[in-house]
């Protein structure tokens, strides 16, 4: 391997960069979990997590990665051979279709071409048809990690109450939360599942859910098999911040210097800047001239973005170029686009000098790949940030 000098540029969605203040926060000695010092501690992050989902309502902490948390959602609410109504944008809906299925759950998967998000007017037609409401949940990815599309939640929510339909309302927040804006309240969501690695700027390792009352009715009800997922031993112990297992107690440290550090900003603020960047990229691949995957501009993501290469290149040799060359990791394309897109995540721990020498690692590799392209993506970004500098 050559030797990198300076540090390495982690550019992929996620994990993300990790700020040094969260690494200094977990950097401490191990306390006693069942101890009033971890007492406090739990009490903190779980009454600082509720502003970041915006809600009033409980947030559940696992040790696990996000599937877990999806497959918590599932299993606490929804019974063997329940329907399910999922949406196809992108890979990581895919791969929650698959662990549905798993679980032996029905799912009604609504075809999409990975350019485009859930469809309010397809979910409407969709419950329309079901006359005995046989269908128990719907579960959307609010941004698609894979293709760099956000979900209109709030058009979902207004398709479920305009068709009367009592189905409960579950979404993935993994690369949105604390990046991009969302309501779990103001949306009647009823599940929101999100992970610690993205916009909350922690190593992976934490997962969440954020339950509303009609969920935790349903879990009454909910006869799939369950026991580190139940949220029953959760809930009771968290009354007194405390786990009914073992914790992940170094990343709550973490956790909690997180949540302080979004809220310094202020969450307006931080779904400002994550636009900001956003668009600035945007800019840059069209003077680029190359395709974003997404397609619908009222859909683009503000915490990575997709880009697709012309036919004939390879976006995953292009990468090693970048990585070989800078020292610079781009996300890969997964599933079905594989080899035809690269990923530029612009979230959590992100500025613009960040954003600046991702851009230049960008524009060197297509020329040094020999990827068709128009010089100048960079000076777009940068004329951008200077023009919407406050």
């Amino acid at each position: 391997m050559s030797h990198h000098s300076g540090r390495h540029f982690l550019q992929i969605p996620g994990p993300t960069n990790v700020p040094d203040r969260i690494l200094r926060a977990m950097d401490r000695p191990t306390i006693d979990h069942r101890g009033p010092d971890f007492e406090r501690l739990g009490n903190e992050v779980l009454a600082g997590l509720k502003p970041i989902f915006d809600t009033d309502q409980p947030v559940i902490i696992y040790p696990a990665s996000g599937t877990g948390a999806w497959e918590a959602a599932l299993v606490n609410t929804l019974s063997p051979g329940d329907r399910v109504v999922m949406f196809e944008t992108g890979q990581f809906s895919v791969l929650w279709r698959e662990l549905a299925e798993r679980l032996g759950l029905r799912v009604d998967f609504i075809p999409g071409d990975w350019r485009s998000g859930a469809s309010a007017a397809d979910l409407r037609a969709h419950l329309d048809d079901d006359k005995a409401h046989a269908v128990k949940a719907v579960c959307a990815v609010h941004n698609d990690t894979s293709t760099g599309i956000t979900s209109n939640i709030a058009a979902l929510r207004k398709a479920l109450d305009d068709a009367g339909h009592p189905a409960l309302l579950m979404v993935d927040t993994i690369s949105s939360l604390g990046s991009i804006d969302y309501r779990h309240d103001e949306w009647g969501v009823d599940v929101t599942v999100a992970g610690s690695q993205k916009g909350l700027m922690l190593p992976p390792g934490l997962s969440f859910n954020a339950v509303s009352a009609k969920a935790l009715y349903a879990a009454q009800f909910s006869t799939l098999p369950k026991s580190y997922w139940a949220w029953g031993p959760m809930l009771k112990a968290n009354e007194n911040g405390l786990f009914p297992y073992t914790p992940a107690t170094n990343l709550l440290y973490g956790l909690r210097e997180a949540i302080t550090m979004l809220m310094e900003e202020g969450l307006t603020n931080v779904f400002a800047r994550h636009n900001r960047h956003a668009e600035a990229v945007r800019r840059a691949v069209s003077a680029w001239g190359l395709e974003l995957q997404c397609q619908n501009a009222d859909e683009y993501s503000a915490s990575l973005t997709a880009v697709r290469l012309p036919d004939g290149h390879d976006a995953d040799a292009f990468r090693r170029v970048v990585l070989d060359n800078f020292n610079m990791s781009l996300g890969n394309g997964l599933g079905r686009v594989q080899g035809q897109v690269f990923r530029i995540g612009h979230l959590g721990d992100f500025n613009d000098l960040m954003l600046a020498g991702t851009l230049s690692g960008v524009e060197m590799g297509l020329k040094l790949s020999g990827v068709p392209h128009t010089a100048g993506g960079v000076n777009a970004a940068l004329d951008h940030l200077v023009e919407t500098k406050a």
